[in-house]
C-alpha cells in the first residue's frame, strides 16, 4: 500500500536517487536543496519505508508551480503519478490557489496525457527550454507549458 507525507533535508539523498534514476538530466543536489522549504512544498510516495515517488511543488503568490514529479522506475506504470498529481491538485485547492502550472518536456508523451487527463490545458511552448542528447535537436528540445485554473465558481 502506498502512503504519502511530506519531507524535510533529510530525504535529498532518497530524493535524488529517484531523481537521478528518471531524468536524463536530472537536478542538482544543489538545486534540490534549494527546493525544500521556504516557498517550496512536496509530497513524497512511501511502499512501506522505501520512497517511490515525489513531487515538488512552488508557490508564488496565488499561483502553485509542479517544479519536479518523479517515480522510481520499478514503480511506474502504477497510477502513483496520477495519484500524486491528484494530491497536487488537491492541496492547491485547499490553499486557495488560482491556478496551477507545470512544464513538461514535450517529447514526455506519457506525462502529458498524465496532465491532459487531469485537466491542465496546453497554454505555451517554451522554445529550446530542456537540455536534450538527440542529435536532431541540437541540443536542446522544447517544454510545453500547462496550466489549469482553480476556483473558477462559475455560475
Amino acid at each position: 500500500m502506498i502512503n504519502f507525507k511530506s519531507v524535510d533535508a533529510t530525504a535529498i539523498p532518497q530524493l535524488m536517487a529517484i531523481e537521478t534514476a528518471c531524468h536524463s538530466h536530472p537536478w542538482t543536489l544543489n538545486t534540490m536543496s534549494s527546493c525544500i522549504g521556504g516557498r517550496y512544498f512536496n509530497l513524497a510516495a512511501f511502499n512501506g519505508g522505501t520512497m517511490v515517488g515525489f513531487y515538488i511543488g512552488e508557490k508564488a503568490g496565488p499561483d502553485f508551480t509542479l517544479m519536479d514529479i518523479c517515480i522510481a522506475p520499478s514503480e511506474q506504470g502504477k497510477g502513483i503519478a496520477k495519484q500524486l498529481l491528484n494530491q497536487f491538485i488537491d492541496y492547491g485547492e485547499q490553499q486557495n490557489a488560482e491556478n496551477l502550472f507545470l512544464e513538461v518536456r514535450e517529447s514526455n508523451i506519457p506525462a502529458i496525457k498524465l496532465y491532459e487527463n487531469a485537466g491542465f490545458i496546453e497554454m505555451s511552448v517554451r522554445k529550446n527550454y530542456y537540455p536534450s542528447d538527440n542529435p536532431a535537436k541540437n541540443g536542446f528540445e522544447d517544454a510545453i507549458l500547462m496550466g489549469m485554473a482553480l476556483g473558477l465558481n462559475f455560475q
